[in-house]
């Protein structure tokens, strides 16, 4: 039977030569291809000693740093399921996770041993251990007792590899069970897709909690034995520095707009990039722009999920058609993407409604929430993404927001994507977010918040009057807020659950 566990598979495109480098991080240290196969191999030797079931939830909290990521090769290596944790959690969500993951083991920083370690014994976890950004931590200490050799577990496509944790923006988070076979038929794809090929060099600046540096990044790279340019935080000045030694970047819009603002950034030090990917948010028109002008090239916007993996790409090769900004390109190959009405009806293209996936890369269902998991999937298996968006006669998919972003005024649906859109364009707007706030009569209405460009002015109500000769008078907000910066997550997605907290009770 042949062993369908994604380490063997990552393991087996290791290059020929294992003392190549692997991994170069910004302080000046390499780990071979063969440290990584050592490495992986005592960790999961370690976990292995411990005697925990198979299937067993390996929580962890830890900053980013090369150990990290081989602690996650580590787990998939002896078949268990890695549960990245955000490090901005504070002590009611890791309560609430480690309580409804109920994972065998907990890796945090040693700096939070105190108050993780209380939460994990009584949550009845039997090992806790911790791992520092420097080499250091008892996981470290414990796994170099450990014998350096290692048969992968043997595991199938429907195996467990992964739970992650949705934000929760709305109610509790759910996790979303991944297998083996979601992550690996994923990179698989993304492999042929993105066109990586022999001497394809990585600059990985994302942090490894979340599906995109976890996941698209790492596998990415592994997949086609292709060295890392590691980064434990984002730099602009020396990511833009690094250039010249790489092929391929992965990062969310915040990061190229900082890059854009280092007077560096231009067509030399880009000449030897091949691609730039943008996603876990939408990217602003203006970005995309500036940045073909700036480097020369185009940056290709793709769409996914934590609980899909990637779901469609522009195109990477010119064949294929164009990068458009503005869209996510197509459906990925061997992924279904559709668009119905809320009664389920499919929707004429370029028409706006609700998007439905299916494919290899869809999970298994949300961690101990069969209820939840059947709502989220339709009768004939499709699943409900909660994304609002259209696919137009080319088959361009366009993201135009949230299921619950969505605004119901006066009966009447208001998209904020679509408002936010024509703010967006306006002199001297950076960025806006339109969210939907109680009213006595619309039942909701938008509110605008806007932050403008170093040094212009923007007057809220000449805002708002300029887009009334725009747009239908139920679409416009009833107010607007300019401001010098919107809530975001870690992945530089704005928090709109916090704007709308914070302004719903302006008409009551």
């Amino acid at each position: 039977m042949e062993n369908r566990n994604l380490f063997a598979a990552l393991r087996a495109a290791f290059p020929q030569d294992l003392d190549a480098v692997a991994v170069e991080t910004e302080t000046g240290l390499h780990y071979s291809w063969r440290d990584l196969e050592r490495g992986t191999a005592m960790i999961a030797n370690l976990l292995d000693s411990l005697g925990i079931e198979p299937g067993a939830r390996i929580a962890v909290q830890v900053e980013k740093s090369v150990e990290a990521m081989m602690l996650y090769l580590a787990t998939l290596r002896a078949g268990y399921v890695f549960l990245p944790l955000n490090t901005a959690y504070q002590k009611a969500e890791i309560e609430y996770f480690v309580g409804n993951a109920e994972p065998a083991v907990v890796v945090c920083s040693p700096a939070n041993f105190g108050w993780v370690s209380k939460i994990a014994f009584q949550a009845g976890t039997q090992h806790v251990f911790t791992l520092g950004d420097d080499r250091n931590g008892s996981l470290l200490e414990r796994a170099a007792r450990q014998s350096d050799r290692h048969q992968p577990a043997q595991r199938g496509d429907d195996d467990l590899a992964a739970i992650l944790y949705t934000s929760g923006t709305t109610g509790r988070s759910k996790g979303a069970m991944l297998t083996h076979g979601n992550l690996l038929s994923n990179a698989e794809v993304l492999k042929t897709y993105w066109g990586w090929r022999e001497g394809d060099v990585l600059i990985h600046a994302l942090p490894i909690f979340h599906v995109h540096g976890l996941f698209v990044a790492l596998h990415g790279a592994l997949l086609n034995g292709s060295k890392i340019i590691w980064f434990s935080k984002f730099d602009p000045k020396k990511v833009i520095e690094r250039m010249v030694d790489a092929t391929v970047f992965m990062g969310v819009p915040t990061l190229y707009v900082r890059m854009l603002a280092e007077s560096r950034l231009n067509k030399v030090v880009a000449r030897n990039m091949r691609l730039f990917i943008s996603g876990s948010a939408p990217l602003l028109l203006e970005t995309f722009n500036e940045w073909k002008e700036r480097t020369g090239h185009t940056i290709l916007e793709r769409y996914g999920m934590s609980e899909t993996i990637m779901l469609t790409s522009n195109p990477y090769d010119e064949k294929d058609g164009e990068r458009r900004g503005g869209t996510v390109g197509f459906p990925l190959p061997g992924v279904g993407v559709r668009v119905r009405d809320d009664q389920g009806k499919e929707v004429p293209a370029g028409e706006i409604g609700g998007i439905q996936v299916k494919g290899p890369n869809v999970f298994k269902g949300y961690w101990r929430m069969p209820e939840k998991t059947k709502e989220e999937f339709t009768a004939d298996g499709w699943f409900k993404t909660g994304d609002v968006g259209k696919i137009d006669e080319r088959g361009y998919v366009t993201i135009v927001g949230r299921s619950k972003d969505l605004i119901i005024s006066g009966g009447y649906n208001v998209y904020p994507a679509e408002i936010e859109g024509y703010i967006n364009d306006m002199p001297g707007v950076a960025e806006s977010a339109v969210v939907g706030v109680p009213h006595p009569d619309f039942g909701e209405v938008g509110v605008a918040v806007v932050i403008p460009k170093p040094g212009a002015a923007i007057e809220a109500d000449q805002l708002l009057s300029t887009l009334k000769s725009q747009l239908a008078n139920f679409k416009i907000p009833k107010r607007c807020f300019v401001v010098q910066e919107l809530p975001r997550n870690t992945m530089g997605k704005v928090q709109k659950n916090l704007l709308r907290e914070q302004h719903k009770t302006l008409f009551a």
